[in-house]
């Protein structure tokens, strides 16, 4: 559970914690994590895409895994900030943790009425299709909950780049060094 391992920060209008850790000798062991605590507005969803996807762009991920990534944090941040609370703090948090080629992010809101659900909306509604996005682009996905705090997750495949040595081709492979 990626929230509880970062420190509650105070109430601010923005705050960012980043980690970028090596675990162990293997490169399959080597990750990334990152939390973002964001002000509970449109425009945080604009600042979690750009913090992602440079992010997950330092470690190698391959660029469609990337897109998707980006992608599905805008949903969740888009469909928290549409139907659910703000944090007590005020705030939406949005976090992702990378390693072995898989990548969770994470969108956490003071809860809603209503249970988050990939909805199946008519072909002539103009929306309801975020979390059926999310669906389609997540290996799995799923919501938590801890005490007023609603927890909406998805898990990516989110391979890296390897230049083929020979070829100068890019080949989706093992994880390098990064940070």
């Amino acid at each position: 559970m990626i929230a509880t391992r970062f420190p509650q920060p105070s109430i601010g209008a923005f705050r960012s914690y980043w980690d970028v850790f090596s675990s162990g000798g293997n490169a399959g062991e080597r990750g990334s994590e990152g939390v973002v605590l964001l002000p509970y507005a449109p425009t945080s969803v604009a600042v979690a895409r750009q913090r992602l996807s440079a992010d997950l762009e330092q470690c190698g991920v391959f660029a469609a895994a990337i897109e998707d990534a980006v992608l599905v944090v805008s949903e969740l941040l888009s469909n928290a900030l549409r139907h659910a609370h703000p944090l007590p703090s005020g705030q939406i948090m949005a976090t992702w943790d990378w390693a072995d080629d898989h990548l969770e992010v994470t969108v956490s809101d003071g809860g809603a009425a209503t249970e988050p659900r990939a909805g199946r909306p008519a072909l002539s509604s103009l929306g309801g299709r975020g979390l059926g996005i999310v669906e389609f682009l997540a290996e799995r996905w799923g919501v938590r909950h801890d005490g007023d705090m609603t927890t909406v997750w998805a898990v990516l495949h989110a391979p890296v780049v390897i230049l083929n040595s020979q070829l100068r081709t890019p080949e989706i492979g093992a994880l390098r060094e990064c940070g």
